[in-house]
């Protein structure tokens, strides 16, 4: 399983850190993890973009399934992403995502993932399919 320390050093350079992902705990089937909303990851109207929201969820479901196999024998790749956004979040807050595992296959997890605000509200409520590939 990977540590938090871990987590930073393989995410040293990529999008991740880009975004600003912050992994805040990590146990069996479950991530929760936080992002600042920064001006560079909203649109024009100053709210989240609806593609870093994505990112984000896609990152940390990710994240939760590399927990669950570790990164040295398994490659995990996002096969299918679907998102609703029915919420705004605004620059200058935080968004909290949670992932809970429903499926854990062989070949393939499932995630729910829900993105909400600092008040607890929804702002994305997101499904992820991985595909899990032994090296």
């Amino acid at each position: 399983m990977l540590t938090f320390e871990q987590i930073k050093e393989i995410n040293e350079g990529t999008m991740m850190e880009t975004l600003g992902i912050e992994y805040l705990e990590l146990k069996e089937g479950y991530v929760y993890a936080r992002m600042f909303v920064k001006k560079e990851l909203t649109q024009p109207y100053g709210m989240l973009h609806g593609g870093a929201s994505m990112a984000m969820a896609e990152s940390v479901g990710g994240m939760g399934s590399a927990y669950l196999l570790g990164i040295k024998d398994y490659v995990i790749r996002g096969m299918q992403f679907s998102a609703n956004h029915v919420k705004a979040a605004n620059v200058g807050t935080f968004v909290y995502a949670t992932a809970t595992i429903i499926h854990k296959g062989r070949q393939t997890h499932v995630w729910n993932i829900d993105i909400k605000n600092e008040d607890g509200e929804l702002v994305s409520s997101c499904r992820l399919t991985n595909f899990i590939i032994k090296k």
